[in-house]
């Protein structure tokens, strides 16, 4: 029996879901969010968008659409880097007052996700955090539209709304299937204006998001095909953006990959790096992307012996020849590939250097064991594993 036939031996029979929005991805995709508020009757839109993405423009460009479409909005634009509850109900709240009935996000994920945490806080009446976990939205949101434009988070696609809980300085989950946008307009021409440390953030973070939902224990076919290509969209396109920030042809790719990431992970869930940056991201308020890009080569290490095959095939779709070599060599080098790219970025630091010491490891590892996304790591980690991965990456 071949090794895809030992792959896939009795996975196309078992039970799996795919969920995903309409999406419209290309150059100029955002300019039809005007059409598709009109799509959906809306009388008044909630435009949810940060200060970064207004300084770059985008949301202007956004907010001009809806005008030209005749439909009238107001905007929303407190929302911090790592979204906060509190921000979320105050959105829920001018969304209330405002007699908004349609959201439309133009942002990365800190915009996208207080759009659809506004969404949840609208439809439910109830506060944000009471809805942490899987499955806990009873009532769907009202239509959302996302403009993603950081080409890393792919919450435009997902079933996950990531809230800052700042009383218990983390990160929590809400994971539901009614948390899907409904329209997600990918355009790769909203890029061009990251500043080097932002492109590589969120270019790595759908890097893990890629890698992390090839090995979940809920992958499924139709969930490997998009893992995949994402890889093979992300690795060896990320590093030239660097150089050439305003070549759509190069930010291409990778915003084509963060899609396909998205719509990977959303549907095999994560894991432990997820689980584990969520927990580090809250405490500390850092970038998300880069707390992904600082754990991912030792929790990958950690999740080997589990999911050896699966490491190996992500080095294949990275471009690594390691035909003839042993296990231990192949295992070094997709751990070896993971290194490269993250020096090549710039972002190379590590958890010490970033503020964390030692005596926070335990209850960094106390908050990822309760995170939702360690439930499809390949390998099942104890508090004290959690604690020896953070210990190894300071």
């Amino acid at each position: 029996m071949g090794h895809r036939d030992r792959t896939y031996q009795g996975l196309e029979l078992g039970l799996r879901k795919f969920l995903a929005p309409e999406v419209v991805f290309g150059a100029g995709a955002r300019r039809l969010a005007g059409r598709y508020v009109k799509n959906f009757g809306a009388g008044k839109v909630l435009l949810v968008t940060d200060q970064g993405v207004i300084a770059a423009g985008w949301a202007d460009e956004v907010a001009t659409a809806l005008e030209q479409a005749g439909v009238p909005f107001s905007l929303f634009s407190g929302v911090s880097p790592n979204p906060r509850a509190e921000e979320m109900m105050a959105g829920a709240e001018h969304y209330r007052l405002h007699g908004c009935d349609v959201l439309v996000a133009v942002g990365g994920g800190s915009a996208i996700d207080c759009a659809k945490g506004i969404g949840i806080v609208s439809s439910n009446r109830r506060h944000i955090l009471e809805l942490e976990g899987v499955d806990k939205v009873a009532e769907p949101m009202p239509p959302v539209i996302c403009v993603p434009t950081t080409g890393g988070t792919s919450a435009d696609v997902s079933q996950f709304v990531i809230v800052n809980d700042l009383e218990l300085r983390t990160k929590v989950a809400i994971i539901s299937k009614s948390v899907v946008p409904d329209v997600s307009l990918v355009d790769p021409e909203t890029l061009t204006t990251m500043d080097p440390f932002l492109t590589a953030c969120t270019g790595m973070d759908a890097l893990v998001h890629a890698v992390e939902a090839y090995v979940s224990n809920a992958h499924s076919p139709l969930t490997d095909v998009h893992a995949l290509q994402a890889i093979r969209l992300i690795y060896p396109n990320l590093a030239a953006c660097l150089r050439d920030p305003k070549d759509v042809a190069l930010r291409g790719p990778v915003m084509l990959g963060s899609l396909e990431a998205g719509l990977a992970f959303s549907n095999a869930s994560l894991g432990a790096v997820h689980a584990m940056a969520h927990s580090l991201g809250g405490y500390l308020d850092l970038p998300h992307g880069e707390c992904n890009a600082m754990l991912l080569h030792h929790v990958a290490a950690f999740n080997f012996p589990s999911a050896s095959e699966r490491y190996e095939q992500i080095g294949g779709a990275m471009g690594l020849d390691m035909r003839g070599m042993r296990k231990s060599q192949k295992r070094a080098a997709v751990l070896a590939a993971i290194q490269r790219l993250r020096r090549k970025m710039g972002v190379g630091a590590t958890l010490g250097s970033r503020g964390v010491t030692r005596g926070d490891v335990s209850d960094l590892a106390r908050h990822a064991l309760l995170d939702a996304c360690l439930v499809t790591n390949p390998r099942r980690p104890g508090r004290r594993d959690l604690e020896v991965i953070y210990e190894e990456a300071l």
